[in-house]
C-alpha cells in the first residue's frame, strides 16, 4: 500500500486517552467501517503513540493510523525509526509518521529539556533518524513522515527533507501558504476542527472549551498573528477568531469548509469532531457518520 495514493481526502483527528483499549479497538473499526481512509492519534503524556498503533493495526484492516504528532524531544531518532519501520513492515505500510518539536511549556517546563532552536533540533533529528541503522526485514516502501509544521521556516524544512506537513488549528488561508511553500508533490494533511452544530452559543461554549488548553502555547498564538488575527482576538476568543479556526453549522457549511481547504491545496482533512455535548474523550459519532465518505 502507498500511502500518498490511498490517503484519501478525509481522514479523522481524535484523542483516545479517555478510552480503554477494548473501546478505542471499538472506535478505530467504527472509523474504518465509516470508510475514513486514516485515523491521526497525538502523543501528550498518555499512551506511547506507538505501542497503541500497534494494537490498533492488528484490529483492523484498512484503515492508515499516523502520529498527529510525537514530540522529537521525547524519544531518540534511533528509536522513532526502529518503531515506525516496524509498525510499517507490519501491516503491509498502513502507517505514516507525523513528527514535531511541541511546545517550549511543554518540553522545557514539562518535560526539563532544551528547546533554545527548534528549527535546528528537527534539521538535526530528521538527520540521525535518517542515517540510523535497521537492521531487521524492512517494509517493501519506508513509512512517509510528515512535520507538525507551521511557520514558513518549517514548511521549507518539511519541503526539503520530508514527505510534507501536518498543520493544526490553522485556517484554509494557511493551507494555500503552505501549498505554495511545499510545493505541488508534497503530502499536506490539514487538521480541521467540527463543532457540529447550528446553534451558535453551543458551538462557540465548546471552541472556547478547546481553546482554553492551547491559547497559551506560543508556537499557536505565532501562527495565528501570522494569518492576522490580533493578541485581542486571540485572548478574547472574538468571533472572528472562532469562525475562521473552527467549521461550525449546518452540513452543508462545515463541507465548504473542508473543500475550501482541498481548493487551497489540501491533500487530507482529517476532521476533529468537538464534543459539543460536553462529553470530553467521547467522539462525536453524529458528526463523522454525516461526513463520512460513506454519504
Amino acid at each position: 500500500m502507498n500511502i500518498q495514493k490511498k490517503l484519501r481526502t478525509r481522514g479523522v483527528w481524535f484523542f483516545t486517552e479517555a478510552m480503554d483499549s477494548e473501546q478505542a479497538i471499538a472506535f478505530a473499526q467504527k472509523v474504518e467501517d465509516l470508510n475514513y481512509s486514516a485515523l491521526w492519534l497525538p502523543e501528550t503524556t498518555g499512551r506511547d503513540p506507538f505501542s497503541h498503533i500497534s494494537m490498533l493495526l492488528s484490529n483492523t484492516e484498512r484503515l492508515i493510523f499516523a502520529t498527529g504528532i510525537v514530540n522529537i524531544h521525547h524519544r531518540h531518532p534511533g528509536v522513532t525509526k526502529q518503531a515506525s519501520t516496524t509498525l510499517a513492515e507490519m501491516c503491509d505500510n498502513r502507517f505514516l509518521l507525523g513528527l514535531g518539536v511541541s511546545h517550549a511549556p511543554l518540553v522545557e517546563g514539562l518535560r526539563q529539556l532544551d528547546y533554545s532552536k527548534p528549527l535546528g533540533a528537527m534539521r538535526n533529528y530528521l538527520s540521525a533518524m535518517k542515517n540510523s541503522p535497521y537492521t531487521s526485514v524492512p517494509p517493501s516502501e519506508d513509512p512517509p513522515c510528515v512535520l507538525a509544521a507551521l511557520g514558513p521556516k518549517m514548511l521549507e524544512l518539511a519541503a526539503e527533507l520530508t514527505d510534507g506537513a501536518h498543520p493544526y488549528w490553522t485556517t484554509p488561508e494557511h493551507t494555500a501558504q503552505a501549498r505554495k511553500l511545499l510545493g505541488a508533490d508534497k503530502m499536506l494533511c490539514v487538521e480541521q476542527k467540527v463543532a457540529f452544530t447550528t446553534d451558535k452559543e453551543v458551538a462557540y461554549q465548546t471552541v472556547r472549551t478547546e481553546l482554553a488548553r492551547y491559547i497559551h502555547l506560543p508556537n499557536y498564538r505565532n501562527n495565528w498573528k501570522r494569518l492576522g488575527f490580533t493578541e485581542e482576538e486571540i485572548d478574547e476568543t472574538s468571533d472572528r477568531f472562532i469562525n475562521e479556526l473552527v467549521a461550525w453549522g449546518t452540513l452543508d457549511q462545515i463541507n465548504e469548509r473542508l473543500n475550501e481547504h482541498e481548493d487551497a491545496g489540501a491533500t487530507h482533512v482529517c476532521i476533529q469532531p468537538l464534543a459539543v455535548h460536553g462529553e470530553f474523550g467521547n467522539p462525536h459519532w453524529e458528526a463523522l457518520e454525516a461526513l463520512s465518505p460513506n454519504t
